[in-house]
Parts: C-alpha cells; structure tokens; sequence
C-alpha cells in the first residue's frame, strides 16, 4: 500500500527552520489488526499547522520513517481477534483520535511522557496519510453521518483542540448563551471550530483578522461582527460592537500569543479568561500588572482528552455541525497536488482546512 513521510536528499536531518524536507511516497506493508485493533481503510486525511512544522523539523521528535498528518477517516476493513461483535465494526465509517495517552484527567495528560500525537514524529508510530491504518477500538468514533469524507477528516485535531481551548479551559459560563467572545487569528482550523461552536452554544462571537474577507466569511458562519487588527484604533471598534448590556468580553481564544495579553487588559471584563492554544508569533509574550489587577486569567491550553474528544464530537452530531474545508485534492500519489496545500498553509491564505481524499485520480478542486 501507499504511503506518505518526509525525507531528506542525504538522510540527514537538517537545520531546524533551515530545512524544508521534501515528502516522500513509500510502498509499504499493508498492516495487520491484532488484539482489538481495527484495521481502517482511510479514505481522507487533512493538514494541521504541526504537519509544516515537521517539514521544517521544528517539531519535538520529527522522523523520516513515520507516515505524516494526525487528522483522518475511514471504513473499518477488518478487525483484530479481541474485537468484540467484530461484526458491527466491519463497514463502520469512523474518525480517529489524533493522539493517544489522555483519558479524561481535566487539567493534562495522566502521564507526561504518556501523550503523543499522531503523524510524523518518532513518538508515535502511526500516521494517516497512508491507505490503511491499525488502530485500537477505543480511539475512533463513528463518524457523524452529516459530513462529507472531506468535512470528517477536517475534524479531529482542530475540533478537539478548540473545544478544550471553548469549553473546557474559558468554562461554561463564558462559553455559552449570554457570553461575549473573541476569537483572533479567524481563518485557521482551530479558531472556525472555535466559532462554530461558540455560535452553537448561544454565545455573541467576534473575530479579528487582517483581512475583511476572512471577518465577511466569519460573519456568515455566525460571528456577530470583526475588526481588522491592522487598523488603529480597532480595540474601540471592536468594543462598540458589543451588545446592549455588555460591556466587555468575557473570554478572548487565541492562538498567536504576541500582544494578546496588552490587548485583553483594554477589552476583557474583569477576571476574564485568555485561552491559548498556540503561540504563532513566538514562543514568549509580555505579562502586565494591569492583567494582574484586573484578575485576569491566562490558560494555555493544547489538544484534549480522549472524553472531550468524545464530548466534541457528540457536539458536532447534535449540533450538525460542519467543518469549514477550503481546498481539496485527490488522490494519496497526488504529491504536486499535497505540496500545493502545504504552500497554501505557509503562505496563511486559507479559510478552512487543507484536504486529501484518497481517490484514484489526482488534480484538485476547491
């Protein structure tokens, strides 16, 4: 069978940052299902920014012999011989936890050097840019019946990271009917689920972003309102679009870092919670007194546990929820087609998620 790693011309690793390794399509041996695994015949699977970084080698445990990308779907072709009603697996379709090692303690991973996430590392063994995959029962769930191969496959890592970052680290009350939220950096996986489930929940959703077209397609996908962050003045703009009664915002979700910390000292109501779920502008920031006096709470947040990952998608089915997907293409041998979505992740233009359904004919569409 097919698949997907990344290589170097000298099997050497490279600079970190320095490097772009190119990927590599590999023939490798079609797995087998033992204990309670289900072998899975995949048939998408989708980028997240980590996949870039491994490219680029500045992720912890980058590796040339691990398939790539976390996020996937799937039949259940088989089972291993535990299985129990092997027969009711068989033709599933199902989507796969991206990581393993975090059962259900609230405030991490039970064990530190437990948690790994799939794709790409030497940390965990498997990926899903490949055919089939062996995966134990306990980590997928059946796929919601509502989205395409495409939208399911758009789902797992960034759907459970943004409810973590939503649900479970700005809490209930300001996540929900009546809570004001802005969500910075719209346009990347993570902050569109964080929106489509904030809307979902009955919260006043607002965006920033550099670009009006990006605010204009949050807005329809249930924003209340968004500012361009490269205006002057834009925190005041952004605070007169508040409704009636609200003064402030209960909750900011991000994922750039930077000045998100001077920035929730002017619009977050006192003892409201910054949840961030990354750190693209650089790995430190800048903590003021003035957060301090205000109460102000900063939650770092990554990823999520095996019962929120239940919890998210139990959400989605609810809800109906859709993930955004903004460029496909096809087929797993498709590699000028896979390079071209992780061009379009390093020049930041999308507004969804970058997809490959595994298809014989290659090429792509929007």
């Amino acid at each position: 069978m097919h698949a997907i790693t990344i290589t170097s011309e000298n099997g050497k690793f490279g600079k970190p940052g320095q490097v772009y390794y190119p990927l590599s399509l590999r023939s490798v041996p079609m797995p087998t299902p033992k204990g309670t695994e289900l072998l899975i015949k995949l048939t998408a699977a989708s980028l997240n920014h980590r996949d870039l970084f491994i490219r680029k080698h500045l992720y912890p445990g980058t590796c040339f012999e691990t398939v790539l990308l976390s996020d996937g779907v799937g039949i259940v072709a088989s089972t291993g011989p535990d299985v129990p009603h092997a027969q009711s697996w068989v033709n599933k379709r199902v989507i796969l936890n991206p990581a393993t090692g975090w059962k259900d303690a609230p405030d991490g991973p039970e064990s530190a050097t437990g948690f790994r996430i799939m794709g790409g590392t030497s940390l965990y063994d498997k990926g899903t840019l490949q055919e089939y995959i062996t995966l134990d029962m306990s980590e997928v769930e059946e796929a919601p019946e509502h989205l395409s191969d495409a939208e399911a496959a758009a789902l797992p890592l960034t759907g459970l990271t943004a409810w973590r970052a939503l649900v479970t680290k700005a809490g209930e009350a300001n996540s929900s009917t009546g809570a004001a939220i802005l969500i910075t950096g719209i346009g990347g996986g993570v902050a569109l689920m964080a929106l489509r489930f904030a809307a979902a929940r009955g919260a006043d959703v607002y965006v920033t972003s550099s670009s009006e077209e990006k605010i204009k397609q949050a807005v329809e996908l249930g924003a209340r309102g968004g500012v361009n962050y490269k205006e002057t003045g834009w925190e005041k703009k952004l605070m007169g679009m508040l409704p009636n009664g609200k003064a402030k915002f209960d909750a900011i979700i991000d994922g750039a870092g930077g000045e998100v910390v001077e920035k929730g000292v002017k619009l977050l109501k006192d003892g409201g919670i910054i949840s961030i779920y990354g750190m693209t502008v650089g790995p430190k920031m800048t903590w003021l007194m003035q957060a301090v006096m205000k109460n102000i709470d900063l939650r770092g947040t990554t990823m999520g546990s095996r019962k929120e990952f239940k919890e998210m998608v139990d959400f989605v089915k609810e809800k109906k929820i859709k993930p955004v997907v903004w460029k496909v293409v096809q087929g797993i041998d498709n590699l000028d087609g896979i390079n071209g979505l992780f061009d379009d992740m390093q020049k930041g233009n999308q507004f969804g998620k970058l997809v490959i359904e595994f298809g014989d004919s290659t090429g792509s569409k929007l």
